[in-house]
């Protein structure tokens, strides 16, 4: 049980971080920065991508929750 609070908890922190950083780098829309371009960066970024394992730990840890 705590196992699965604490990854919950480390999936919402990585969430949390990396749309923290998506949003941040909207401010590269101000610069000049064509929204093709804003996308290729947010795909390539390593803070940004953090969101994927976020959500797999998220639901990995409510897997048996959802079942029910």
């Amino acid at each position: 049980m705590i196992k699965k609070i604490v990854l919950c908890i480390i999936g919402i922190l990585l969430c949390s971080y990396s749309i923290m950083f998506d949003v941040v780098y909207l401010n590269l829309l101000r610069m000049g920065y064509s929204f093709i371009d804003y996308i290729k960066y947010i795909f390539t970024s390593y803070e940004c991508l953090l969101i994927i394992p976020g959500l797999v730990f998220i639901f990995v840890s409510l897997k048996k929750w959802i079942k029910k």
